[in-house]
């Protein structure tokens, strides 16, 4: 009897929870905005007389760590305007205010601490809208939010925040000028809004507006904000001016006549951000400045597809999100054996030259594409079309070399004009949505050699959108359709056709050969999905393809053609804590992938997992199995071959994080009959004071891989391989890195980051061989069955004395080094005016040996003459 005393019990509570969420969801929130007539100072202690008005906001709920309760310290929020901004003021009591954890950081850098957020919506779209957050040290950050659910950091707005602690807790005032938001202009305006305050020592957050964990949706929930009326905002348009000298110091070769060991370079220009009736923002520059003040990390990349690197030029990240194509609807787009890609990738442009170099003894290379100038238009027509365009021309670039006694230049790079536009317009507040996008590439040549290195023209387009499939918009459909065609001349596109996106070569494919007469290749690709995003229950399945001729690398990213894959998936997440966990989560897929010639290049299945322990540290792990499959790539354009079945497994820990010390430790393997790759990182992020965190990650990881690729020969002996011989060898490397950083915030606006990055990395090659027969994992090791080979001299002969000709591989040993950092002292003196102080160096050691020896190592990168660049770039903010 007792259980079933028990049963009611547990059903009474679940439904009280479940009525009480329900009745926290459906309350509704409408806050109003009051004029000001004084003029308000931002300091941070609330002395003005409109901030002792009575008007506050309704009581904030908890959604951690006990969803749904009322929170456990009181906030309370005033509203106010004037013709120039919106003003927020907040008194977030706390009952222990020594315990307030209030860590310094520079904008937008992430420190947990205690935190006040607010969100708007000003176009009032219920899809997209901006984040402002003031941490309790006076640290601020904010972004951009779009897709109900998403945000990006990327955007950087002026706004002004101040913070103040005291013996009730702490104080945050906000000022957000009308001309750092669009919007559209009315009598009276209706706003969506948010607010969010953050208790770290707690782990607790706390929300205006309450949105349980298992359901999706963020701005379409938001309360509304009345009282912003009859404004008279002020001319908005902005100038950002800069001036930049660089020194450059990089030890000479002897001899060369273009480096006498520095070189110094002064430079100006302007950007120009005008706002177009309320609506849309066109950004322009002139002559602009677009090296990255943080380097990119050092890659020792052995496979055939090209590394991608993250955007970190401002003018191509702020408001980048208005140029993704494919997603929208959806919260999750998962994919397995699937990379989708991106129609813009904006580091295309102003990137190093793509001409081959002249034989010469000395060559003067540019680093990059200087951009001659570049224009962006963003924001919104009408009152549901998004839309974006940039458009960019970059000048036509030459390297200076000396052959002998004679000098010269080349050109090596044509003048290029890149554009892309974009455009996305919902329907039903965001319940559907249609969406298309546009690029092209146009290169202007003037030396003919060009012609036959780089396509003529290239152009992309595609469409996009979603559309939920009931009232309660739980289940969504999304999907994409585009199209790609490159132009240019016949050997150009020979060599586009043979590249190791296409591989259009292979001799044994049913439908791919090369077209030695096209001047054009026009190729195809889609995704579809079904998403399940409201529920403790969810679902992900997906559908794709990317037929052999779609490219769009000339100003996008894409790492395959060639391929048909799905996937079907779900899961379950466990929201409420218990007395074993905080949060859990449990998920899995099954995958399948095949070629236009229906061959199956990808089969497994895997399983996922997050486990969020009581004291808010974490583990999360993955789980894979693929079986054997064909793998029409290994040979890089030659016959296929089979990759036989392994799984993989990781797992990872990380600590609590509002401690002072804060641990990261990780594990993963792939291990099949013929390859095993194991790797382990572990490391700490410490917060000695309030102003000053260090974090170091040292990893290491191990590899050996028993078909590494060498090269292909020609030799019509060879007729099981096609008349090519294909040769491989085990690879043993050892791979040891780390990245450190020291972050010194000495205020809000004033910090100082160091960023190292040591690496060491070693390949030792050993038993080369060649493929036997097609469509297989047979390989004939030189030194046995009849072949020989000269361990000296790396000279292989596959039928010994036979009439093969011999096989010249190389030593293919090696043993890299590399040691990269920088400093950046970053000053804004007054609001969007920074100044800028930077250090790189970059070290680098090559030997041709592959012994993993980290003493030896280090010595030789310590003895290595350093390459030094240094800095100064003022830039100054004028609101016109």
């Amino acid at each position: 009897m007792k259980y079933i005393y028990i049963s009611i019990a547990f059903l009474l509570v679940g439904s009280a929870y479940a009525i009480n969420q329900d009745s926290l969801m459906r309350r509704e929130l409408k806050l109003n905005a009051l004029r000001s007539d004084e003029q308000i100072i931002i300091d941070g202690k609330l002395s003005e007389n409109i901030w002792k008005r009575s008007t506050s906001v309704p009581e904030f709920i908890q959604r951690d760590p006990h969803e749904g309760l009322t929170a456990t310290e009181k906030t309370e929020v005033i509203i106010a305007y004037d013709d120039n901004a919106l003003y927020i003021a907040a008194r977030l009591h706390d009952s222990s205010p020594d315990s307030i954890i209030a860590r310094l950081a520079r904008k937008d850098d992430y420190v947990k601490s205690d935190r006040f957020l607010v969100f708007l919506d000003p176009y009032h779209d219920k899809r997209s809208g901006y984040f402002f957050t003031l941490n309790a040290a006076g640290s601020l950050s904010d972004g951009v939010l779009f897709n109900d659910d998403w945000d990006d950091d990327s955007w950087d707005g002026i706004w002004e925040g101040k913070a103040a602690i005291d013996e009730n807790g702490w104080t945050a005032e906000i000022k957000i000028p009308f001309s750092q938001l669009r919007f559209e202009l009315k009598e009276e305006n209706i706003w969506g809004i948010n607010l969010i305050r953050e208790i770290a020592r707690k782990n607790e957050r706390d929300c205006l507006v309450f949105i349980p964990k298992n359901e999706s949706g963020f701005v379409s929930r938001f309360a509304e904000l009345y009282g912003v009326q009859k404004i008279n905002p002020p001319g908005n348009v902005e100038v950002l001016p800069y001036i930049n000298a660089r020194g450059e110091f990089i030890p000479p070769i002897d001899n060369d006549p273009f480096n006498d060991g520095s070189e110094y370079f002064t430079s100006y220009g302007a950007d120009l951000k005008v706002g177009l009736g309320s609506n849309l923002t066109l950004n322009a520059t002139i002559n602009p400045d677009f090296g990255q003040v943080e380097i990119d990390p050092a890659v020792i990349n052995l496979s055939d597809v090209e590394t991608f690197y993250q955007e970190k030029r401002p003018f191509f990240i702020e408001g980048s999100n208005i140029f993704n194509f494919g997603v929208g609807g959806a919260n999750n787009y998962w994919g397995f054996n699937w990379g989708s890609p991106d129609f813009f990738y904006s580091r295309r442009i102003g990137r190093a030259p793509q001409g081959s170099l002249p034989d010469a003894d000395f060559v003067n290379y540019p680093d990059g594409t200087h951009i001659l100038g570049a224009a962006k238009l963003t924001g919104k027509i009408g009152e549901s079309w998004n839309i974006g365009t940039i458009q960019a021309v970059t000048r036509r670039e030459f390297v200076d070399f000396k052959l002998d006694n004679f000098t010269s230049e080349a050109e090596i790079e044509p003048l290029t004009y890149y554009g892309v536009i974009r455009g996305q317009k919902e329907f039903n507040s965001g319940d559907a949505g249609l969406g298309f996008i546009s690029t092209s590439t146009s290169r202007f040549f003037e030396d003919p050699v060009l012609k036959d290195q780089l396509n003529k023209n290239a152009f992309t387009g595609g469409f996009d959108g979603w559309i939920f499939l009931d009232s309660s918009n739980t289940w969504v459909l999304t999907g994409w359709l585009g199209l790609s065609h490159i132009i240019g001349t016949s050997q150009r596109i020979i060599s586009v056709q043979r590249n190791p996106l296409h591989y259009f070569q292979r001799p044994d494919s049913k439908n791919l050969s090369i077209d030695s007469t096209a001047n054009s290749l026009t190729g195809f690709a889609g995704r579809f999905y079904l998403n399940k995003q409201k529920g403790n229950f969810f679902f992900n399945s997906a559908f794709g393809f990317l037929s052999p001729k779609f490219d769009l690398n000339d100003i996008g990213f894409q790492w395959r053609s060639d391929l048909i894959n799905a996937h079907i998936g779900g899961g379950y997440r466990w929201t409420e804590p218990t007395d074993f966990y905080q949060f859990l989560q449990l998920g899995g897929a099954v995958y399948r992938s095949y070629n236009f010639d229906g061959m199956i290049t990808g089969n497994g299945i895997f399983h996922f997992g997050f486990f969020q322990f009581l004291d808010y540290s974490s583990l999360n792990w993955n789980l894979s199995y693929n079986s054997e499959v064909v793998n029409t790539r290994r040979t890089r354009g030659g016959p296929i071959t089979l990759t036989p079945s392994g799984y993989q497994a990781d797992v990872f820990y990380n600590s609590d994080e509002r401690k002072e010390i804060v641990f990261n430790t990780g594990i993963y393997t792939y291990q099949s009959k013929f390859s095993r790759t194991v790797g382990l990182e572990a490391g700490f992020e410490l917060h000695p004071l309030s102003n000053i965190s260090f974090s170091i990650m040292p990893a290491i990881e191990k590899n050996f891989e028993s078909t590494q690729w060498v090269g292909s020969y020609k030799d019509i002996l060879a007729e099981n391989t096609f008349g090519r011989r294909y040769v491989f060898a085990e690879l043993r490397q050892t791979t040891l890195s780390a990245n450190i950083r020291l972050n010194w915030t000495f205020t809000p606006t004033l910090s100082l980051q160091l960023y190292v990055q040591p690496l060491i990395s070693s390949g030792d090659y050993s038993n080369y061989k060649e493929l036997k027969r097609p469509g297989s994992y047979e390989y004939l090791v030189y030194g046995f069955d009849g072949s020989t080979f000269d361990d000296e001299k790396f000279i292989a002969d596959p039928d010994g004395n036979g009439p093969a000709p011999e096989i010249e591989i190389g030593n293919r040993d090696f043993n890299f080094k590399s040691l990269r950092g920088n400093a950046v002292l970053r000053w804004e003196y007054v609001p969007g005016s920074v100044l800028y102080f930077v250090w790189t160096q970059n070290r680098a050691d090559f030997e041709d040996n592959g012994e993993f020896q980290v003493n030896r190592s280090l010595s030789r990168l310590w003895d290595t003459a350093p390459e030094n660049i240094f800095m100064v770039k003022l830039t100054y903010w004028f609101n016109l």
